[in-house]
């Protein structure tokens, strides 16, 4: 090497020294530091002690670890697809050349940017079962319709608990909603053009041009919908608390009450692991499935 290539070489690796740091210090070492202590007994008021697959062996027989992920893959499997639709949805809608659409695009943007903590809360007055705004209306159009029912109390109904997250989920794909129009800004016109032309009408458009050309978005939105359902914690933390009945008790939930609450820091590293373990098969699963109908440029 020259004088003036290690020179260089000194200043890249200066300048890139605060990221790879931090890389190593609060990535790559807890990561390590996770796998070696899920194989052992470990709790923060003592030396971790090596028990090989215990804690992993623990888990098979862990009724409540079932159930976290039996509660995590069916939120993750209502939340993913409907979130995708009405974010598309929304994102078509908001596409239009419609006078004001700025204003339309800023308002369904905002609920986004409201913190976690501030937006539990407010759901949690809106589905309250005797106060909430939600079953006010609710109980008004049964009344209505002379319908013998009653709204649910949705967050003390162990059957309703985790469809009113869902529902929750939808208020805040904003950052989605931006995504998929900037996709959709993307679009080729000429696409649209040819197919008014061979006589394709606004459905057949929308399937045969738009959702294909869109793909690539849609892909990268069920991914990273993957990755955030199954690492659901902040909303439902603080909303229910992992009730009624462990009815919305989610599996990073439970990460946290026996590592946090237990103090059983090796388990909980093995349930991580084993966290890792299940999003990286349902990215590849994803990815496997979506292959032959994710279109890139036209390909």
């Amino acid at each position: 090497m020259t004088r003036r290539t290690r020179r260089a070489l000194r200043i890249g690796l200066l300048f890139t020294a605060p990221w790879s740091i931090g890389l190593l210090a609060f990535v790559l070492y807890p990561v390590l530091a996770s796998l070696y202590h899920s194989f052992c007994d470990y709790s923060v008021f003592r030396t971790a002690v090596w028990i090989g697959f215990d804690n992993y062996r623990e888990l098979l027989r862990d009724e409540v670890f079932w159930k976290t992920i039996w509660n995590t893959g069916i939120f993750a499997l209502a939340a993913i697809p409907l979130g995708i639709v009405v974010a598309v949805a929304l994102a078509m809608l908001l596409n239009t050349k419609s006078h004001g659409m700025v204003v339309y695009r800023t308002i369904f943007f905002i609920p986004s940017l409201v913190p976690m903590v501030t937006l539990a809360m407010l759901w949690m007055w809106i589905f309250n079962g005797s106060y909430g705004i939600l079953n006010y209306g609710l109980n008004g159009v049964l009344r209505l319709l002379h319908l013998p029912f009653e709204a649910p109390g949705w967050l003390l109904d162990p059957h309703w608990a985790k469809p009113a997250l869902v529902l929750m989920g939808m208020w805040g794909c904003g950052n989605a909603i931006v995504i998929f129009l900037a996709g959709l800004q993307d679009i080729p016109v000429s696409l649209y053009e040819a197919a008014e032309i061979d006589g394709a009408s606004r459905w057949q458009k929308t399937i045969h041009v738009t959702l294909p050309m869109l793909s690539p978005v849609i892909y990268f939105n069920v991914i990273m919908g993957i990755i955030g359902t199954f690492q659901v914690f902040a909303v439902p933390y603080i909303m229910t608390g992992g009730g009624p009945q462990r009815a919305t008790l989610f599996y990073a939930m439970y990460i946290f009450q026996t590592a946090f609450e237990d103090l059983r820091m090796g388990y909980a590293s093995a349930q991580a692991v084993i966290l890792f373990l299940i999003i990286l098969a349902c990215t590849y699963l994803a990815t496997r499935v979506m292959r032959k109908h994710v279109h890139y440029g036209g390909v």
